[in-house]
């Protein structure tokens, strides 16, 4: 095998790690992509200069969450730093979660300017699928350093059962 065969047989096995990769980070972070839109201009926080700096803000952002579930209830946490309880609104329509809110446009004050701006800002809206039937007016929520946590009470709570088969 000369050089320029095993230089592009090198290559072209680094292609396919590297393919693979984004294909991983792709199929793992797909959940947490959230569409977030721009403020409408009546809002005070997005007029003039502060205006623009929304609508230069990444479109897209990473709303990570987990769901966890045990015999009695399902609990959803949701990494959403820097908002406020009353930017959420949260409505379960049968075995979908909806967490609705909007992060706010932060911006320092000063003469200076921005030279990266990955923070989204505006609406967002993220639809969960929960993994068993909930008691709606149980449901409860708290939003502490960042993190919403969503606690969904099951509307019936069975322990497993074991049943044993007499075969004949």
């Amino acid at each position: 095998m000369n050089a320029i065969t095993e230089l592009r047989q090198g290559l072209s096995e680094g292609w396919r790690s590297i393919a693979e990769g984004w294909k991983h980070v792709r199929e793992r972070a797909s959940g947490a992509m959230t569409r977030y839109r721009p403020l409408p201009a009546r809002q005070p926080a997005a007029r003039g200069d502060d205006h623009e700096l929304a609508l230069a803000t990444p479109a897209w952002g990473l709303l990570f969450g987990e769901v966890f579930e045990d015999r009695d209830r399902v609990v959803v946490r949701l990494e959403a730093p820097g908002m406020d309880v009353k930017d959420f609104d949260l409505q379960v329509h049968g075995d979908i979660l909806t967490v609705k809110g909007e992060k706010r446009l932060a911006r320092e004050s000063g003469d200076g300017r921005y030279r990266m701006l990955e923070c989204a800002y505006g609406t967002f809206e993220r639809s969960i699928r929960l993994p068993a039937a909930v008691r709606m007016d149980k449901c409860s929520a708290r939003y502490r350093n960042g993190v919403l946590r969503i606690e969904l009470p099951k509307l019936e709570s069975r322990a497993p059962r074991a049943v044993k088969v007499r075969v004949k």
